[in-house]
């Protein structure tokens, strides 16, 4: 479904330009749900932006282009060129906040047909916007309201239900259950797994929680100082990791019944504004050796679908059993359908 080639993306600032996104290439297949994983500012957020074309100062793509195997209504490939036009008919986007993402002036209604594929008929999309809102756990009438009057669940739903109404076959969620309990955290992920099982579209989910990975992810894409480090199916990111980083994220997750302590990751990624050079976790990598100080690693695949940035990424194994705490993961089945069978049961 997309592919990215050498993405390059920076931001200008009062100090020059600093790359958010580096030399990022992969491909992604269609109909899966991806995670976006790394620590704050490794640049998962800016990646989104890029794949869904809100590029503007001070934001701007340096090199690279998208392939999205999409083509639009005059049978044009999309592009990064012109991915702008096919917001919400092809492409949408569910931001982190709700509440500073929605118009605070304007009633919900008015901000669901405010889109050129709704010109001339909004009546009738209105209509169907109020059956499609309930089927999404909402009373029709919560689209009259003025985003203010609904609580943060309820403007996260509106969020999902604009970026999903018409159907696009890709969307692009950045933490939609920040700032939310857990309780409607679960909600919100069960309803976007269910619309994709519906739908048949591909999601694009960056979160901080590796376990809300675990549960609804199919593959992962693990970011470290705005470089793509590691990328494979989600069961081998979590038994058989292949980057150091990745290790000790997976191995930081609590495990039930496991009371020990979990290992932080010691220091803290570098300066973007320095000049990088080598393996940009070496400082912190505990297998790290004169040549990772040395070599930029690329992203190879190591094994069939699985790719990784280490020059020892053969060695992480035995890593993985000197930081191992608590019971292997590889004991609790990952397996999304459970959380579909909560649904039912929720219902």
């Amino acid at each position: 479904m997309i592919r990215l080639d050498n993405i390059v993306a920076s931001y200008t600032t009062q100090r020059g330009q600093v790359n958010a996104v580096d030399g990022v290439t992969l491909e992604i297949p269609d109909s899966i749900v991806m995670g976006i994983a790394g620590e704050s500012g490794c640049g998962k957020s800016t990646l989104m932006k890029v794949l869904y074309g809100d590029i503007g100062f001070p934001l701007s793509l340096r090199s690279g282009s998208v392939e999205y195997g999409l083509t639009n209504e005059r049978s044009e490939p999309v592009t990064t060129d012109n991915i702008r036009r096919e917001w919400f008919r092809h492409i949408s986007y569910i931001p982190q906040s709700s509440m500073s993402s929605l118009n605070p002036v304007v009633r919900i209604c008015d901000q669901f047909v405010d889109f050129p594929a709704t010109a001339g008929r909004k009546k009738e999309v209105l209509a169907q916007v109020r059956g499609f809102v309930q089927k999404l756990g909402l009373p029709p009438e919560s689209i009259d309201a003025y985003p203010h009057q609904l609580s943060g669940g309820m403007r996260q739903r509106i969020m999902v239900a604009m970026a999903t109404f018409f159907q696009p076959e890709i969307i692009l969620a950045d933490e939609p259950t920040t700032a939310l309990d857990v309780v409607v955290q679960k909600s919100i992920l069960l309803l976007l797994l269910e619309l994709q099982r519906e739908m048949g579209n591909t999601i694009l989910l960056v979160s901080h929680d590796m376990g809300v990975h675990y549960q609804v992810t199919d593959k992962m894409l693990i970011m470290y100082a705005a470089k793509a480090v590691e990328y494979a199916d989600t069961d081998d990111i979590f038994q058989n990791p292949l980057h150091p980083y990745t290790l000790m994220l997976t191995n930081s997750l609590p495990t039930i019944g496991d009371d020990r302590a979990r290992r932080g990751l010691p220091g803290s990624p570098p300066s973007l504004w320095e000049p990088q050079k080598g393996c940009r976790f070496a400082a912190r990598c505990p297998i790290a050796a004169d040549r990772c100080r040395r070599e930029e690693p690329p992203l190879v695949e190591y094994t069939r679908g699985h790719f990784s940035a280490c020059h020892f990424a053969g060695d992480v194994a035995g890593l993985k059993e000197t930081l191992q705490a608590g019971p292997k993961l590889s004991e609790v089945a990952h397996d999304p359908s459970r959380l579909m069978s909560d649904l039912e049961a929720d219902r």
